[in-house]
């Protein structure tokens, strides 16, 4: 029996942040056929900015990682959201995309992204294996220290 992306959420205690609104002229979401983008997300917890910085300068790799695992719980708040409310009309996650606030010689944006990649596996088991990249950036908005985001199949 296959165990629900809900059931695996709650067994492994995770708390989803509110899905954050919008900063600027977009939406968090678009739906295409059976496609789902959601748009980049940062590093908030509920309307509180977290991991501000620049990796490679004032914030280590390990940091970084959770500051990607942020970006993946509100990724997953945004879906859950677009997919009715639940988690299990989602299918497969199929590509994230990872900016990681960098010096021009950090090289680990992989093991930054990590965090969420792994986050995605966590919660959806083998449909959370997805395509990604990882780049640097040389500023993201706000100060944050990563932004991901994700393109995910509907059931």
């Amino acid at each position: 029996m296959t165990t629900s992306h809900e059931a695996r959420l709650k067994a492994l205690n995770i708390e989803l942040p509110n899905p954050a609104a919008p900063a600027a002229n977009y939406v968090p979401y678009t739906i295409s056929g059976k496609t789902l983008y959601v748009a980049g997300q940062i590093t908030l917890w509920n309307g509180e900015l977290k991991y501000l910085g620049k990796l490679g300068a004032d914030m280590e790799v390990a940091q970084g990682v959770e500051a990607a695992r942020l970006c993946g719980l509100n990724l997953i708040a945004q879906a859950r959201h677009a997919a009715g409310g639940s988690l299990d009309n989602i299918k497969q996650v199929l590509k994230l995309g990872g900016f990681v606030n960098c010096t021009p010689d950090f090289i680990q944006h992989p093991v930054v992204v990590n965090g969420a990649s792994d986050l995605m596996v966590q919660v959806f088991g083998d449909a959370g294996k997805h395509a990604r990249f990882a780049v640097g950036a040389v500023s993201l908005p706000r100060g944050v220290a990563v932004e991901v985001d994700a393109i995910f199949e509907l059931v």
